[in-house]
Parts: C-alpha cells; structure tokens; sequence
C-alpha cells in the first residue's frame, strides 16, 4: 500500500494532514460498465490529487451511498439520500485530528446528500470541500463520457461489445422517473464512440479541476 493512503499508515504516522474521502456507488452502469463505475472513477481522482497536494491523504472509498434512481436494476445498493447526508457529516465530524476533509464525489446522485451536509458545514464552520466533476457537454449515465473514462482506467472491466445506446432524457425527467422507467439497459447516453484516448484527456481536465479547487479551499 502507498503511504499516500490512509489506511496503510498507523495512528502515530497521522499528522494533521487533509483527508480526502473518493465518494463513488454501488449501481448499475449498462451492461458494459462495471457496478463500481463512479467508485473507480473517485477513487482515480483521489489519488491524482494525493500525488499533486503535499500532506494529502486518500481514505477508503464510500462505495454505497445515494442511488435510489438506480432503483429496479440488480446489482444496485443505496442508502438513501438522508442517511448519505448524515454519513457525509458523520465522517467530516470524525477527522477533527485533520487539517481538512475533501470529498471527491464521482456520482450524481449523491448532489443532494452532499449539498445538505455543506449546510452543516457551513453551520459549524468546518474545513470541508465537497467536490464533483463538471464535464461540458457529458451525458447522464453509462454514456460516453463515463465509458471513456473507464476504458482510460480499467479497460479490463468494460465489456465494449455489450455497449449500447439509451435515450437522453432531461435531468428533471430522470429525477422524476428513475432510470428503470426511461432506459431499457440503464444506459442514458451513448457509449459506442467512447475512446480511452478522450478518457485520460477527460481525466487530466478533471484533476486540474480538483487540484484548483483544493488550492483556492486552502487560500479561503
């Protein structure tokens, strides 16, 4: 394990160092992608952040949180928004021996969770980042922007000859609906045009987005 990672060291190592928590989902991706999908994609985040910040520590990923809209498809565990807002908390509450706790979120449905736990944050004044990706122009869920990603990092877990088109509906309508309701195969994109070659450009713009966003946290 690298000492990079929080679980690799022991408590006598632990320096008031800033924790950064991957938050990722245990749902489904189509039939191409892996469950674990948003989870390896925090978690790659995470660790490129690690490797820039100095005194970064990666903790172990969150893998079950805020997928209710995933609902109907096997394979999906979620906890629920409230409980993953209380969990958000709960974990930033726990780390008052850092110096800070950055959340990198690779899942959508975890917006709500993590936009009423900053509330608490705010509230009690602690030195909290939560993150998620912006990508102009990304689809939904399992499309292209996702399988590019995955196919840059675990090309091993993408299955390209079962990818295969969805609708595109509006946010409004996945979060009235679900996904089971607007997408046959859970897909809400399209994945045939991804190429691993988009996914590391992907990733790269990405981790110059959280690297930015740690350093103006740190100037706050």
């Amino acid at each position: 394990m690298e000492r990079d990672e929080l679980g690799s060291l022991t408590w006598t190592d632990v320096d008031r160092p800033v924790v950064v928590v991957p938050v990722g989902a245990c749902e489904q991706h189509g039939p191409h992608l892996p469950i674990a999908t948003d989870t390896v994609i925090a978690r790659a985040l995470a660790d490129r952040l690690a490797l820039r910040r100095e005194s970064y520590v990666v903790a172990p990923a969150l893998t079950i949180t805020a997928s209710g809209e995933h609902q109907g498809f096997p394979g999906t565990l979620s906890i629920g928004t409230d409980v993953m807002a209380d969990v958000i908390v709960e974990v930033a509450r726990s780390a008052d021996w850092a110096s800070g706790v950055v959340f990198v979120n690779g899942h959508g449905g975890n917006h709500e969770a993590m936009r009423r736990a900053n509330a608490v944050f705010e509230r009690e004044r602690r030195r909290v980042l939560t993150w998620w990706p912006r990508i102009a122009g990304a689809d939904l869920h399992a499309g292209r922007t996702e399988t590019s990603l995955m196919l840059a990092l675990a090309p091993d877990l993408v299955d390209r000859d079962q990818a295969a088109s969805g609708p595109v509906p509006d946010i409004d309508d996945l979060r009235r609906s679900g996904v089971r309701a607007l997408s046959d195969n859970g897909v809400l994109g399209d994945p045939t045009g991804a190429d691993a070659e988009e996914g590391r450009r992907l990733l790269d713009e990405l981790v110059e987005q959280l690297v930015d966003a740690t350093v103006r946290w740190e100037l706050e």
